[in-house]
């Protein structure tokens, strides 16, 4: 059901350093990092090498966002969800599309929750 989990953290390479650390026994590792408006964003895997766990630097305190995505079994169930919450009035932070800073054949939609979190609809791999 859950594709990954973001939060956001006050100082991403500290926050990175200490999952790394302490969730080490259990398999988690880097599985990659990059640079977004001059901030790291990181994201840790387990063993099968997918980042689930995503680091991201954190705003204030008001806008310190929770971030959810849900896998979906398509690029067709991505749009569908784009439109049912269109339909539902939810903010769209990102139309469906795909994604290649994160990996080739990330498709997927952002959207806001009632509640003001990130939450995302994602297929990995072709159509």
């Amino acid at each position: 059901m859950l594709d990954h989990v973001s939060i956001q953290v006050t100082d991403v390479n500290a926050a990175a350093a200490f999952y790394l650390r302490v969730f080490a026994p259990v398999g988690v590792r880097e599985a990659m990092r990059f640079d977004r408006d001059g901030q790291s964003v990181v994201g840790l895997c387990g063993p099968d090498g997918l980042p689930r766990f995503w680091l991201g630097p954190a705003g204030t305190a008001a806008d310190r966002e929770v971030h959810l995505a849900f896998s979906a079994p398509s690029r067709a169930a991505v749009d569908d969800v784009h439109q049912t919450a269109v339909a539902a009035g939810a903010q769209i932070l990102h139309a469906p599309k795909i994604w290649p800073e994160y990996h080739p054949g990330y498709y997927g939609v952002f959207l806001r929750d009632l509640d003001g979190n990130n939450v995302e609809a994602v297929h990995h791999g072709a159509p």
